[in-house]
């Protein structure tokens, strides 16, 4: 039988890591996928992917293949090592087939089948399912229903894997008014995507200025939820990437409050509110703009410098209904331009 250089199939080094298998497993599975690609070629090609994938995927498979040595000159004919020969991947020492989507595509090849069948049961081994799921295909045995389900998680679960490539992930930078407004937020951004207008032939695209790189900016409105936190993420879906099959990804916002005049912690805000030192000696009035309009409050005398005077129901809205608290922190601060008078008073005390 004819060796398969499974590493070659899936274009990594021998020492590619898992992550970098993964990857270059999911490029080539959306390039030959049945659904897409509909040649023959394609058909050959989709099934050795995953034939190589299932191998080098697999901690335990892979280093059984490895194990080959200096058997693994690809493209050569290759003889099982002792204790290979007579193993068979199914009850009746026939390979099982797979399929996905409904379509046929094949068993596994013999080379799979003489490294790997005593791992899938073994020649003369009975089993009550009578074939098994692997990877997200059927293998064999089951029943049209029971082919269906797993074919349809198996097409989930790579929809998956390949939607979250074109999710985009950006900073949303809010304030507290934003939260109180309860308005839609203009989201404002570039996406940045690979070019497919560039002439194959390799001579200046228009569409990109001979970057490969497309720039398209984007604006979408998007409503804060209430009692939303510091790194929470707002997820809009189908507003990511979209690749040239027309699949979308989803955006994600990940929550950033960039206030000059408030300190957000939930649904309680503190605010620095200045007196100077005779107000926080004698004690004194202040008006104080908040959220929920302009108020008077009362500084008592002898406060010092960090001092909080808690203003209840004067901070963001609860989805429960009422409001948070308002801090008010009291920060003690010189006049700008002291008189020498004022200066010589300071020197008497």
């Amino acid at each position: 039988m004819e060796y398969k250089d499974y590493y070659e199939i899936l274009g990594v080094k021998r020492d590619a890591s898992e992550s970098e298998i993964k990857s270059a497993y999911r490029k080539l599975a959306r390039k030959y996928h049945p659904d897409v690609n509909k040649t023959k070629e394609a058909e050959a090609k989709f099934k050795d992917i995953n034939e190589a994938y299932e191998v080098l995927g697999d901690k335990n498979k892979r280093q059984r293949y490895d194990s080959l040595g200096a058997n693994w000159q690809g493209g050569q004919s290759y003889t099982p090592p002792p204790g290979f020969e007579n193993f068979g991947f199914g009850g009746n020492g026939q390979a099982y087939e797979f399929n996905f989507g409904g379509q046929n595509m094949g068993g596994f090849s013999d080379f799979f089948s003489s490294l790997f069948g005593d791992m899938m049961g073994g020649a003369g081994h009975q089993s009550n399912m009578g074939g098994m799921n692997f990877g997200g295909f059927d293998f064999g045995g089951m029943g049209g229903a029971q082919q269906q389900r797993a074919s349809a998680r198996g097409r989930k679960k790579t929809q998956q894997a390949q939607t979250e490539d074109l999710n985009i992930t950006k900073t949303l930078n809010i304030t507290a008014q934003d939260v109180f407004n309860q308005k839609p937020v203009s989201v404002s951004f570039t996406e940045i995507s690979k070019c497919t207008q560039c002439p194959s032939g390799g001579g200046y695209c228009s569409a990109c200025g001979g970057t490969g790189i497309i720039h398209t900016p984007k604006s979408i409105k998007v409503k804060i939820p209430l009692e939303v936190k510091a790194g929470q993420k707002i997820r809009l879906k189908g507003e990511g990437k979209v690749d040239q099959f027309g699949q979308k990804g989803d955006l994600f916002l990940v929550i950033q409050y960039c206030d000059k005049e408030y300190q957000v912690d939930g649904v309680d805000l503190t605010k620095d509110i200045e007196i100077t030192p005779p107000e926080a000696v004698l004690g004194c009035k202040k008006e104080i703009k908040t959220l929920h309009g302009n108020i008077g409050i009362k500084i008592p005398p002898m406060t010092s410098t960090g001092k909080m005077l808690r203003l209840k129901n004067l901070g963001l809205p609860l989805k429960s209904g009422g409001y948070g608290n308002l801090n008010a922190r009291i920060k003690i601060v010189l006049p700008d331009n002291m008189t020498q008078k004022q200066i010589d008073l300071y020197k008497k005390m």
